[in-house]
């Protein structure tokens, strides 16, 4: 059904998009009537959310189609406000369906949490005594903290400790907790396991705890994901691998490029109610861990092969936080059809790879502006003033004016407009 559900899905107007997500089982009847009427309809959940709530800040959530990942169709919700993200990772999907495929795996099941101790004494024996209780430390965390998630699987799994030369004659040591946080993110738990382990920690140590946090650095919990295709343009897959060249030496390059990696990365983040911000600063954090910041995607050519490579930390959940508390989020997860939190890291990989794969292919042919200017068109209609009865003649007369000079703004929109106006006073 999906698969049929892709053909033509964006030539549908509104209505029927809906009911052919309906027809496709992806949605029901109240799930469409709560999309329709504009999801949340009063200020109840937002209360509960944050402080000094006046009201929703509405983005529009639309749906990427054509993603088939590991052999499975997916229909992938996005919350994002920006012109061309959607179209550009539903087309692109389509490329990579009908010359190749989307496979992955995570890598590692950890999060991190850190206890820090600002100045220690002696660094030798700080490490040595804590190492000692290493045993005793995990089991007390498990039985006292976190005994549900070792009933699902997980819990804590490992200690480590690090010194770090502060290059002022002192050294800072910092306790590193391992977590498995099976399908949440895991960032109560995992701050809450840290405060536990403060006491004793310093009762053994006789050194006093600075502060504890977890790391949004998660370098031992990577998804990774990998597209491979045939039959490519020698021409255009070399271009693509030097445009990835660009980015991986690069940091000026690197920056641009891992946005538009995050324009497939973010808006599903949010669709589902995760914390894209948490995940940002992750990804931002290990594009930088060798001293210099470089992209996250790496693109090579062999011939007409073409294959790709997403790695970094992705940790997300599918229970728990907003997650389980906002009724789109929870629609989002049910349009996703996703079983666990690996497997919504695996998705959100998946999209963010192709959706570089879009942009590198659209920067080393037509260039960035002609496809996204002409998805743009309506928003400068829109605010040139237009109204709906004058849109389609706006936009069509537009659409010839991108055709013919490569480029277009908002002046053009509004001397369109007002050429319109005057037409229809004579």
């Amino acid at each position: 059904m999906l698969t049929e559900l892709f053909k033509g899905f964006s030539k549908l107007n509104y209505v029927d998009r809906l009911q052919a997500l309906k027809k496709a089982g992806v949605l029901n009847a109240d799930e469409i009537t709560y999309l329709a009427n504009g999801g949340l309809q009063t200020i109840d959940l937002g209360e509960k959310f944050i402080e000094n709530v006046l009201g929703y800040f509405q983005i529009p959530m639309g749906v990427a189609t054509n993603f088939n990942v590991d052999g499975k169709n997916y229909v992938i919700p996005m919350a994002v406000e920006e012109t061309s993200i959607v179209a550009a990772a539903s087309k692109t999907a389509k490329w990579v369906r009908e010359h190749g495929d989307i496979t992955t795996e995570v890598v590692g099941s950890d999060i991190i949490g850190q206890i820090q101790f600002a100045k220690v004494k002696s660094p030798e024996d700080f490490k040595k005594q804590i190492l000692q209780q290493k045993s005793y430390l995990i089991e007390l965390a498990n039985r006292e903290v976190a005994f549900g998630l070792v009933n699902r699987g997980g819990g804590v799994k490992d200690l480590t400790v690090r010194i770090i030369d502060r290059e002022d004659g002192y050294y800072m040591g910092v306790v590193h907790i391992m977590m498995d946080p099976c399908d949440a993110m895991g960032a109560n738990i995992i701050n809450q396991v840290c405060e536990f382990l403060k006491h004793p920690l310093e009762q053994f140590t006789s050194e006093k705890v600075t502060m504890c946090i977890l790391s949004n650095l998660v370098d031992t919990k990577l998804t990774k994901a990998t597209v491979r295709m045939k039959n490519v343009d020698p021409e255009l897959a070399l271009k693509i691998e030097e445009a990835s060249r660009f980015a991986e030496l690069d940091p000026y390059r690197a920056a641009t490029n891992n946005k538009g990696v995050l324009n497939g990365i973010d808006p599903i983040l949010i669709a589902t109610g995760n914390d894209w911000r948490a995940v940002e600063a992750g990804i931002h954090a290990f594009a930088a861990r060798d001293g210099r910041y470089k992209s996250i995607t790496k693109w090579r050519a062999a011939g007409t092969e073409l294959v790709g490579e997403f790695v970094a930390p992705l940790v997300v959940g599918t229970v728990g936080g907003v997650t389980a508390l906002h009724p789109t989020a929870k629609l989002g997860l049910k349009i996703l059809g996703v079983n666990s939190a690996s497997e919504l890291s695996r998705i959100i990989a998946s999209v963010g790879l192709v959706q570089n794969l879009g942009a590198l292919r659209a920067l080393t042919t037509v260039g960035i502006i002609e496809g996204h200017m002409k998805l743009h068109i309506k928003n400068l209609s829109l605010g040139a003033g237009a109204t709906e009865k004058e849109m389609p003649f706006v936009v069509k007369k537009l659409e010839e004016i991108l055709a013919l000079r490569k480029r277009i703004s908002l002046a053009n929109a509004v001397e369109v407009l007002n050429d319109l106006r005057k037409k229809s006073e004579i």
